[in-house]
């Protein structure tokens, strides 16, 4: 990979050339990239099953790296997720984020 990763667009470019260059364009359907990412989930929370509150805020290093990995396949599965189904992470995010602010309003304190 020779182009810098800096933003959604590029990643997205990248994962595309990436499974590309594999032949993995028929397996990247929207069912086996959700089944992929939940997989990923359940390795990144397992890395939290059993921590303690304050041993989940402050990770050792080599925990911190592991989480790292995990993140970032389940945002890898989820870009190219949202690449098949033609959805813009960003509007989708801006859209949610909109939506609970109605569904969820700021408490006022004070009189």
């Amino acid at each position: 990979m020779t182009q810098a990763i800096t933003d959604l667009a590029t990643l997205r470019d990248a994962l595309r050339d990436f499974a590309a260059a594999r032949d993995w364009k028929p397996f990247h359907t929207p069912k086996n990239l959700a089944m992929a990412m939940i997989v990923e989930a359940a390795e990144l929370v397992e890395h939290f099953q059993w921590a303690t509150p304050e041993e989940s805020i402050k990770p050792s290093p080599e925990k911190l790296a592991a989480i790292r990995d995990e993140v970032a396949d389940t945002l890898i599965y989820l870009v190219e997720l949202a690449d098949v189904l033609d959805i813009d992470l960003i509007a989708a995010a801006r859209d949610k984020i909109a939506k609970n602010a109605v569904k969820y309003p700021t408490l006022k304190r004070g009189g």
